[in-house]
C-alpha cells in the first residue's frame, strides 16, 4: 500500500497542478464560469504546433497558388516624370514680375496643381494623342460618344508629392514601357502648356483692359492740358506761382515801411504836439534841439558876463553897452531859432503822416492783388494737379501695357520638368517576391487564427485546467486514449493482478493512470473513507463501464476486497469486459427478494474482486432500485473495502439519481475533446441539486495531440518499451 501512494504522489500531483479549489454550487444550481477563456501565450503555441502540418500545407497551398497567378499575370510597367516647382524664379522679365518671387503658400499651391495636372484640359490631348480611354477600356464596353464627351480620367495615371519637397510625381502604368514613359511625359508637358496658356490668355485680357483704359485716359489728359493753358492765357503769365512770389515779398516790404512811418509819425506827432505847447524843454529834445541848446547856452553866457559889467561899469561904459548888444543879440538868434524849430517840427510832422497815408494805401492795393492771384493761382494748382495725375497715368498705363506684352511671350515660369521619364526595365505588377511574402504572411496568419479560433469555439472538455477554471470543480484523472479497447485483456489464470497486464505501451500506460485514479480518488479526503462510488457520465460511450471494470480491477489488485455492481440495466457491459456468464445478476434483485449475496460472481484468478452483472434487462429499473438498492449498498459496504457502481449516463436516465443519492461519491466521466462542457454542467448541476458529493471528474481519452498538458504521455510507449526492443 505504501508502494502504491508513492508512485502515486507525482501523478496525483500531475493530475491537481494549477487546480482551483473545489467550489459546492449551492442549491439553485450548477452553472459553468465562462468568465476567463482568453488564450494564454503557451496555449496559442501549442495549438499552432498541434495544427502545424494542416497550417504549412495551407501555406504552402496558398503561396504555390499566388506564384503561379502571379507568373501568368501580364507585367505593368511604371514609368515617372519629376516636375520642380522653383519659388525664387521671377513670373516676367521687366517691371515688377522680374524682381517678385512666389509667396503662394506650399501645400496649398502644390495640391492645386496636382489636382490642375488631373484636370480634362491637361489630360485630354494626351488622351487623345496615345488613345488611352480605349487602352484603358481594354476588355470592357466600347467608349461611347458620350463617355468622349465627359471629363477624362485615366485610371492608371498617379500624381504625388513627395514629402517635404517642392517635387510632383507624374506616373503612368501600361503594359508598354515605352508608352508608359511617353505618357508620364506628355502629361508633364501638357500641365506646362496649360499653366503657360492659362497666364497667356490672363495676361491677354489685362492688356485689353488696360488699352481701353488707355483712351479714356488720353482724352482726360487733353482735356486737363487744354484746360491748363487757356487759364495761363487769361492770366497772361508764364508760371503763376513765380508771379504769386513777387507780390509776396513786395506786400512784405510795404507792410515793413508802413510800420515803419508808423512809427515816425507817432515820434514826430509828439514832438509837434511839445514844440505847440511853447515849452523850451520841447524844444531843446526836438531834432534841432542841439543848435537851440548851444544858442542858449550862448544866451546865458552874454547874460552873466552883461551882469558882471552891469555891476562894474555903468550905462555909458562902452563895455556896459558891448555886453548889453552881445545879449541882445545872442537873444535875437536864440528866439529866431526857436521858432525856425517850431516851423521845422510842423513840417516834418505833416511829411510823417502824408507819408503814413501813402504806405497804406500802397499796401492795400498790394494785399488785394496778392489775394486775387492767390485764389487764381489755387485753380491753377488743382487744374495744374489734374493735368500732371493723368498724364503721369497715362504714362504708367503705357508702360504697363509694354511690360504685360512683353511678359506675355516670357514661357519660363517657376514650375519646369525637372527629370524626364524613361521606359523601366523592371515590371511594378506583378511583383512575385512581394506576392509570395504577402501570400505567405496572409496565409500564415488565416491558418493561425481559424486554429486558434477553432480551439476557442470548442464546446469540449479538453484540459484539465480548463475544465477545473470553467466547471468549478477537480480532475480527479486523465486516461490515455488506447485503441481497440480489446487492447486491455483481463489477467490470465495465474498472473498476478500487481503485475502490468500487458506489454504494450498503450495498455501499460492506461493500467498506470486507473492505478493513479484509483489514489486520487480514495486519497482525496482522509477524514472520510469512501466505501461506496458511483461512475457514471454525461452520455453512453464515455467509456465509463471501462473504467469502472478496470478501476475495480487495480483495487483488487491491491488484495483489497472490491464489490463491482453493473448498474447499467439497459446497456449491461461489464460481464463482456470480464468474460462472465452469470446467471443472475441485479436485476434478479430488484424484481425479487432473494439474497443479493446470491447474485455475486467471483472471477476466475481474481479471489478479491466480487461482481454482480446486471442481469436480464428491465424497463422498471428506477421504480425497483428506489425500494432495494440503499439497503444492498449499506450491507455491502460493511463487508467490502470498497464497493464500485457502474451506473447508467445520468442525462436521460431516472436510475443514475436514485444511485447518486446512495453512494459516498460520485466520480463523472467525459471523453475529452468529445464531451461538451454544456453536457457535464448539466450532470454537475443535477448533483449538486441532489446534494450528492461529487468526487471529481475523469477525462477519458486524452492523448499529447488534444492538449499541451498532455504532452508527458508521448513518453509512455518510449518508457514502456521491452527491454528486448532496445536495440
Amino acid at each position: 500500500m505504501q508502494e502504491d501512494l508513492h508512485r502515486s504522489l507525482p501523478a496525483l500531483a500531475d493530475a491537481g497542478r494549477s487546480l482551483e479549489p473545489v467550489r459546492f454550487p449551492g442549491p439553485g444550481g450548477f452553472e459553468p464560469d465562462y468568465g476567463d477563456q482568453a488564450l494564454p501565450l503557451q496555449h496559442a503555441l501549442w495549438v499552432c504546433k498541434r495544427h502545424r502540418w494542416r497550417i504549412a500545407a495551407f501555406v504552402a497551398a496558398s503561396v504555390l497558388a499566388t506564384l503561379l497567378v502571379s507568373s501568368r499575370l501580364q507585367p505593368v510597367y511604371e514609368a515617372t516624370a519629376t516636375i520642380d516647382v522653383d519659388r525664387q524664379m521671377p513670373t516676367g522679365v521687366i517691371g515688377q514680375d522680374a524682381t517678385r518671387t512666389a509667396t503662394h503658400d506650399s501645400d496649398q499651391f502644390l495640391a492645386t496643381q496636382i489636382k490642375l495636372i488631373q484636370s480634362d484640359s491637361v489630360l485630354r490631348p494626351v488622351a487623345q494623342k496615345f488613345r488611352l480611354l480605349e487602352a484603358e477600356q481594354t476588355g470592357g464596353p466600347p467608349v461611347s460618344g458620350e463617355a468622349r464627351e465627359a471629363p477624362v480620367v485615366l485610371k492608371r495615371l498617379k500624381v504625388e508629392r513627395p514629402r517635404n519637397t517642392y517635387l510632383m510625381l507624374v506616373s503612368y502604368r501600361s503594359t508598354d514601357p515605352r508608352l508608359a514613359a511617353d505618357v508620364a511625359n506628355a502629361v508633364a508637358q501638357s500641365y506646362l502648356e496649360h499653366t503657360f496658356h492659362i497666364r497667356y490668355r490672363s495676361t491677354l485680357g489685362l492688356s485689353s483692359f488696360m488699352e481701353r483704359q488707355l483712351e479714356e485716359l488720353k482724352s482726360n489728359v487733353d482735356r486737363s492740358s487744354a484746360a491748363l493753358l487757356q487759364f495761363e492765357r487769361e492770366l497772361n503769365v508764364i508760371n503763376p506761382e513765380e508771379k504769386t512770389s513777387i507780390i509776396s515779398a513786395r506786400l512784405l516790404q510795404l507792410n515793413t515801411e508802413y510800420t515803419a512811418a508808423q512809427a515816425d509819425r507817432v515820434r514826430k506827432e509828439a514832438a509837434y504836439q511839445s514844440v505847440r505847447s511853447g515849452s523850451l524843454e520841447a524844444a531843446q529834445v526836438s531834432t534841432q534841439g542841439e543848435s537851440l541848446r548851444r544858442l542858449g547856452e550862448k544866451v546865458e553866457d552874454a547874460q552873466a558876463r552883461f551882469a558882471e559889467v552891469r555891476t562894474h561899469l555903468g550905462p555909458n561904459h562902452p563895455e556896459y553897452r558891448k555886453a548889453q548888444a552881445q545879449l541882445a543879440e545872442a537873444e535875437r538868434l536864440f528866439q529866431q531859432t526857436r521858432e525856425n524849430i517850431a516851423r521845422r517840427v510842423d513840417v516834418e510832422y505833416r511829411e510823417a503822416v502824408n507819408r503814413e497815408n501813402m504806405l497804406r494805401t500802397a499796401v492795400a492795393e498790394q494785399k488785394a492783388e496778392f489775394d486775387r492771384l492767390n485764389a487764381r493761382s489755387l485753380e491753377y494748382q488743382i487744374l495744374k494737379r489734374e493735368a500732371e495725375a493723368d498724364k503721369k497715368l497715362y504714362e504708367e498705363l503705357v508702360r504697363k501695357i509694354k511690360e504685360a506684352s512683353i511678359n506675355a511671350s516670357f514661357q519660363n515660369s517657376a514650375i519646369r520638368i525637372a527629370d524626364m521619364a524613361r521606359p523601366p526595365d523592371r515590371p511594378v505588377y506583378p511583383r512575385i517576391p512581394l506576392n509570395l511574402m504577402l501570400a505567405f504572411l496572409a496565409s500564415l496568419l488565416l491558418a493561425v487564427s481559424v486554429a486558434l479560433l477553432s480551439d476557442y469555439l470548442d464546446d469540449t472538455i479538453r484540459d484539465p485546467e480548463q475544465a477545473a477554471r470553467i466547471l468549478s470543480t477537480e480532475v480527479v484523472g486523465t486516461l490515455p486514449a488506447v485503441k481497440p479497447w480489446r487492447s486491455l485483456p483481463a489477467p490470465a489464470k495465474g498472473q498476478e493482478l500487481t503485475a502490468l497486464p500487458s506489454v504494450e505501451p498503450d495498455a501499460a500506460g492506461y493500467d498506470e493512470a486507473i492505478r493513479t485514479l484509483r489514489n486520487s480518488i480514495l486519497l482525496a479526503d482522509f477524514d472520510r473513507r469512501l466505501r461506496s462510488i458511483l461512475i457514471t457520465s454525461a452520455a453512453p460511450a464515455e467509456g465509463k463501464s471501462t473504467i469502472a471494470v478496470r478501476l475495480a480491477l487495480a483495487h483488487a489488485g491491491q488484495r483489497r476486497r472490491t464489490l463491482l455492481i453493473d448498474g447499467d440495466l439497459r446497456r449491461p457491459s461489464v460481464h463482456r469486459q470480464l468474460g462472465l456468464t452469470p446467471a443472475v445478476g441485479l436485476s434478479n434483485l430488484l424484481s425479487s427478494e432473494m439474497p443479493w449475496r446470491e447474485a455475486i460472481t467471483r472471477p476466475p484468478h481474481l479471489p478479491d474482486l466480487d461482481v454482480i452483472t446486471a442481469g436480464p434487462l428491465m424497463r422498471r429499473a428506477s421504480e425497483l432500485l428506489e425500494k432495494r438498492l440503499l439497503h444492498v449498498l449499506e450491507e455491502a459496504a460493511a463487508e467490502y473495502d470498497l464497493v464500485i457502481l457502474d451506473a447508467p449516463p445520468l442525462l436521460g436516465f431516472a436510475e443514475c439519481l436514485h444511485m447518486a443519492t446512495s453512494v459516498d461519491g460520485v466520480v463523472v466521466v467525459g471523453r475529452a475533446g468529445q464531451t461538451s462542457r454544456k453536457a457535464i454542467g448539466a450532470v454537475l448541476s443535477t448533483l449538486s441539486r441532489l446534494r450528492a458529493n461529487v468526487i471529481g471528474l475523469v477525462l477519458n481519452e486524452v492523448h499529447k495531440e488534444m492538449s499541451d498538458s498532455y504532452a508527458y504521455y508521448g513518453h509512455y510507449r518510449k518508457y514502456y518499451r521491452p527491454r528486448g526492443a532496445e536495440a
